[in-house]
């Protein structure tokens, strides 16, 4: 059969690596994907928010599954126009997806169904001197969030009211991140660890994956500007199996049950973002698609044929279904540019992409790379996410695998953390 992928990074490309390995995959497309990503795909040339074009390129093509991996086009729809016309495609509505796109519809959703979350106000523009009013009388840190999408950077931890009350003025006054800012989440700050749970479903019945931990800060030690992520392990220990069981009992479950009741039933894959304080987990935020980079970490500890997995999300019966995982261990650590997230250069020579090889259990996902000359070049701020397997018992051994690897790439400019996994590392010390 043939399948379409949508999307260009890092995730991406792990879903067109898992895909590819299904027997039942005969022919595999990604719009518009990357230089990395046509190693094992065509690529299409149409951007991934274009929602016509790919349906008609669907249509023509006889594509049997669709998987969408960014939010946008999901929230804008692609799903309902795919179904429309009796096209099967992996993803949530767009009724469903706005438990991303909109951060207020979110917390208002958990509020009235129990969901355990940060405490909270929403303010819109208008709303200014209410809003500035409201921080001036609470503790920092204080979060501030942009209610619309903002490619993972409108959440904004401020550890002082000052520092709040300015971003409120960038996203009120400054407009910077336009519509998407005209409206803001104000929560109190959680303390804990962060996690992220990846839920498949076809509205009901449900499968969890491995839990994985990002690492959104630029700096080691969650330092510095928020990104879209430097890099993700899995599983991520401190998601327990008494923690897991709490997130399927009051948040997975309501949530589903929820959404049917809004008549906004939610397929596909719905990431929950946890902060997990003292074995209790809460949300902080949702997202309506595979997470980026954790997917890097996540999918390839999945033991079986994803194809069947998302196929039966999208057409019913993911409880029919066994997902097994192997018995192992994912480090993701992403090589940035530098300057990213701000300001950054393009066009630089990769060196060493042929020195790794996955006989040694490392895989290299392109997150923006494109062809100059026959040779790979950066092409955006996360240029590629060089992903380790390793035994689940040896966390440790797997992270020195993952930066083995990265020391063997170098293009100009080239940044990356240097401590993805340490917490998870230390979790287990701290368990001995």
């Amino acid at each position: 059969m043939k399948v379409l992928v949508i999307g260009s990074g890092g995730r991406e490309h792990a879903l067109v690596w898992k895909l590819k390995q299904s027997p039942r995959v005969k022919e595999i497309f990604c719009a518009p994907g990357n230089a990395g990503i046509a190693e094992l795909a065509t690529l299409v040339s149409i951007q991934a928010d274009d929602v016509e074009e790919l349906f008609r390129f669907a249509a023509k093509n006889r594509i049997a599954l669709t998987v969408v991996g960014p939010e946008v086009p999901l929230v804008k729809g692609i799903v309902d126009r795919f179904e429309r016309d009796g096209l099967k495609i992996f993803g949530p509505s767009k009724r469903a997806a706005e438990l991303e796109g909109s951060k207020a519809f979110a917390k208002q959703f958990m509020k009235k169904y129990g969901i355990p979350t940060a405490g909270f106000e929403i303010f819109s523009k208008s709303q200014f001197a209410e809003a500035e009013n409201f921080i001036q009388q609470h503790v920092a840190p204080i979060v501030v969030k942009a209610d619309g999408l903002a490619a993972g950077k409108g959440a904004v931890v401020c550890q002082t009211r000052t520092e709040a009350l300015n971003v409120l003025g960038e996203f009120f006054r400054k407009n910077i991140f336009g519509e998407a800012g005209s409206t803001a989440v104000i929560e109190e700050f959680m303390q804990g660890e962060e996690a992220s749970v990846f839920v498949l479903t076809d509205g009901s019945g449900y499968r969890i994956l491995q839990p994985a931990q990002d690492h959104k800060q630029i700096l080691d030690g969650d330092r510095g500007k928020n990104t879209g992520g430097m890099g993700a392990y899995a599983p991520a220990p401190v998601v327990t199996k008494a923690v897991l069981k709490r997130v399927e009992e009051e948040i997975v479950q309501p949530v589903l049950r929820g959404m049917r009741e809004e008549g906004r039933t939610y397929k596909g894959c719905l990431y929950v973002g946890l902060m997990v304080t003292s074995g209790r987990p809460k949300v902080v935020e949702f997202n309506c698609r595979f997470g980026d980079p954790e997917a890097q970490a996540v999918l390839p500890l999945v033991d079986g044929d994803l194809l069947d997995i998302l196929s039966a999300c999208a057409d019913g019966g993911i409880g029919s279904i066994e997902v097994k995982f192997h018995d192992a261990s994912a480090v993701c650590v992403v090589m940035a540019s530098r300057g990213y997230p701000d300001a950054y250069e393009t066009g630089k020579a990769i060196h060493g992409l042929e020195n790794i090889r996955a006989e040694d259990g490392v895989v290299v996902f392109h997150a923006a790379t494109r062809k100059e000359n026959e040779s790979f070049v950066t092409a955006g701020g996360r240029v590629l996410g060089v992903t380790a397997i390793g035994y689940r018992n040896d966390l440790e051994g797997t992270i020195n695998a993952a930066y083995s690897a990265v020391k063997r790439i170098t293009f100009d400019g080239a940044y990356y953390r240097s401590d993805i996994g340490k917490k998870g590392v230390q979790y287990f010390h701290l368990k001995e």
